[in-house]
């Protein structure tokens, strides 16, 4: 087992362990039993040491925090916000938009974010297995429209680094494919999972790869992460990072634009910020319309233009993110 699968397994998985590390009193909080039992509580211990001990309204805890208000259920929020049932083109592989695929290489993740999209998603059915391979790579071989191919889940880099090296084998010999995308959070939340294993595999890889990080909030900067992104970068991958638009968590100027500054400072370039999806549990992190064209507007002024992210939103059935 390798490092960063033993720290996985010392991950806060009940709350009262993670109140007591951050030295906070579990009657200031209203049950959360309900929303336990539907999204089960996980936290590295990596990314509990980035949160402020002793503070409740901690912008990295409330992004983790399960909460009373998860079991409310206002009109249009759903299951399947972003219509990923549709996009199902085999199991396991998804496409929505022109020239790209997504495979769903795992459904499990270092932590649960409590406004994760897929939070509801039927994983026992849609994840990419080894036994659904062959329909998938027949898939993608037989349609040669597609020049990427976009690794997601869960995170893909809660594969091993043998499991995500057999991926990458079987996707490398199908030749009209350019590039190789993976959407991660774990450099944020676990960067030791940036093994030379991983960095050798990636650096002899014929695609150009990209690594889209989801970091949500300055504070997640860590050195950590930035010695994990200066060896990424060395192994010559692109790092791209997107952000969700979160209430009582990043929606502020002086906060989205410490976020961009200190993410250039470490090599990744701000890609995507995400209005909320409208998922079912997440409506008490949503804003206003409003008020994130107001946000939108204080990035424009305050920063140069290669460092606002592009505010966009997701729309089942769109032939891109629609640009807000």
């Amino acid at each position: 087992m390798q490092g960063w699968q033993q720290a996985m397994a010392q991950a806060f998985t009940d709350l009262p362990s993670l109140l007591e590390y951050l030295r906070l009193d579990p009657a200031g909080l209203a049950d959360t039993a309900a929303a336990e039992d539907q999204f089960p509580l996980r936290v590295t211990r990596e990314y509990a040491a980035l949160m402020r001990k002793g503070d409740a309204r901690d912008p990295l805890l409330l992004q983790v925090l399960p909460s009373a208000m998860e079991m409310h259920a206002p009109p249009g929020y759903h299951v399947d916000p972003v219509g990923d049932a549709q996009a199902c083109k085999t199991p396991g592989l998804l496409q929505k938009y022109q020239g790209r695929a997504l495979l769903m290489a795992t459904g499990a993740c270092a932590i649960h974010c409590r406004y994760c999209f897929r939070r509801h998603y039927p994983y026992a059915h849609g994840i990419a297995g080894q036994s659904l391979w062959p329909g998938i790579l027949e898939h993608l071989r037989r349609d040669r429209s597609l020049s990427e191919v976009i690794l997601s889940g869960g995170d893909p880099l809660m594969l091993s680094d043998p499991r995500l090296g057999r991926w990458i084998d079987q996707l490398e010999p199908l030749e009209h494919l350019e590039r190789l995308r993976l959407h991660s959070r774990l450099p944020v939340v676990l960067p030791q999972r940036i093994t030379q294993g991983l960095l050798d595999r990636l650096r002899r890889c014929r695609f150009q790869v990209v690594l889209v990080l989801h970091t949500n909030h300055p504070a997640e900067i860590s050195p950590q992460l930035a010695e994990a992104c200066a060896s990424l970068r060395d192994a010559g991958v692109t790092l791209l990072n997107q952000s969700v638009l979160l209430r009582g968590v990043n929606n502020q100027a002086e906060t989205l634009v410490a976020l961009s500054e200190r993410l250039f400072r470490i090599g990744v370039l701000p890609y995507y910020l995400h209005l909320l999806d409208p998922v079912t549990g997440a409506a008490h992190f949503d804003l206003p319309p409003a008020a994130a064209e107001t946000l939108k507007q204080a990035l424009l002024a305050r920063l140069p233009g290669y460092l606002v992210p592009k505010m966009v939103r997701e729309i089942p059935g769109a032939v891109s993110k629609i640009p807000q």
